[in-house]
């Protein structure tokens, strides 16, 4: 009504909404901004300082001696510690223990009688009265203030480290058909659950719910150790994409059952009764009416599904390998860092491009997702 008072449980529901918006969203805007910083600003600062100037403290080593040039009688080495970038330093030094001994401008005599003088800007030269020997450059220690950098290097090392196009293609192989051939099943399980009269259903029904609580961790080594016995029966290898469709389909079954169940067990019993005095066969209710009806529930799971089966490195390990040809793209991107944790700054472009798929399938399917969850909740058969 015009001018009604909202009562304070609206506001409270709404803030909570907010709040839980925020929880969610924050971090992903948090990952793509921190994917595209500059490594070395990323190393130093939180990407919501991303938009500040930040003071970075870098070592630079300066050229070899062998690219020396002769002025005026002397021998000068110069360069630009800020390596075309945008910045001001405000100290620098030549030894670890005080890098920041000198301020810009002035004149620093280094051990073997060589002078090195740094800019504000960056510029730096070093300058000798006798030819400087050696292979290895000097190293300058500097403080500076750096402007915020944005740049597409994190996306470009990935995108480009060898055998990431053949882990997507795997990542889809896998991904795919573990998600459509559960539903395929399931659907098929639970309208049998749901209208079909049959001794033990209750029974069944109340084992698929608690097979929702079994951990994946606690059934990975005996449904491997039965899928090897009978693949050795029928000569079939262990490591094949079958084995972890099969596996995924195992995993995914007890949910995809609970839902579709009690979304069909909520629809008109009427429209089914009419079709079976028009003389249709259970397959043919299940196939033109119940499916069709059914569409917001297939897509609440296959939503689930694909992003479980996507982002999935466990399983993939155990059923399909850690070979270059078989390796999905969550283990690739794990072999980039290293086993040191080399690398690290790749990890926020890694992430939001594994992202990248499950958001497109959400995006494309999330209008189906509360109506399939909440379907059947309240009334049920």
């Amino acid at each position: 009504m015009p001018g009604a008072t909202r009562s304070p449980l609206t506001f409270v529901v709404h803030l909570s909404v907010l709040l839980l918006v925020a929880l969610w969203t924050l971090p992903t805007a948090g990952l793509l901004i921190s994917s595209l910083r500059d490594k070395d600003q990323l190393a130093v600062s939180g990407w919501w300082t991303a938009l500040l100037t930040s003071t970075q403290n870098v070592v630079f080593r300066a050229p070899s001696p062998e690219t020396q040039t002769e002025r005026d009688g002397r021998f000068v080495l110069s360069g630009n510690l800020l390596e075309g970038q945008k910045g001001e330093v405000s100290a620098f030094g030549f030894n670890s223990r005080d890098p920041a001994a000198f301020q810009p401008g002035q004149t620093a005599e280094l051990n073997d009688g060589e002078k090195l003088t740094v800019q504000a800007d960056g510029s730096f030269e070093i300058v000798s009265d006798t030819r400087m020997e050696g292979s290895r450059g000097q190293r300058i220690f500097f403080t500076a203030a750096v402007p915020p950098r944005f740049t597409l290097d994190n996306y470009r090392e990935v995108l480009s480290a060898e055998g990431i196009g053949q882990s997507f293609i795997n990542s889809l192989t896998v991904a795919i058909p573990a998600t459509i051939i559960p539903i395929l099943v399931a659907a098929f399980c639970a309208y049998a659950l749901a209208w079909m009269k049959f001794p033990g259903r209750a029974i069944l029904i109340a084992v698929v719910v608690g097979l929702l609580v079994v951990p994946l961790q606690m059934s990975l080594i005996p449904l491997l150790k039965l899928y090897n016995g009978v693949g050795a029966f029928f000569g079939v290898p262990a490591k094949t994409y079958v084995g972890i469709w099969l596996a995924h389909m195992g995993f995914g079954l007890p949910l995809a059952i609970y839902l579709l169940r009690n979304y069909m067990a909520g629809l008109p019993k009427e429209i089914m009764e009419s079709a079976r005095v028009d003389g249709a066969s259970d397959f043919d209710i299940f196939v033109k009416i119940i499916l069709p009806l059914s569409f917001p529930a297939l897509a609440s799971f296959a939503i689930f599904q694909f992003l479980w089966t996507w982002n999935d490195l466990l399983v993939a390990i155990v059923f399909l390998g850690t070979g270059n040809d078989e390796l999905v793209l969550t283990g690739r991107l794990v072999n980039l860092l290293g086993s040191r944790g080399g690398n690290w700054e790749i990890l926020t472009a890694s992430a939001f491009i594994t992202i990248i798929v499950p958001l497109i399938v959400f995006f494309a399917l999330q209008r189906y997702l509360v109506r399939g969850l909440l379907a059947g909740s309240v009334k049920g058969g």
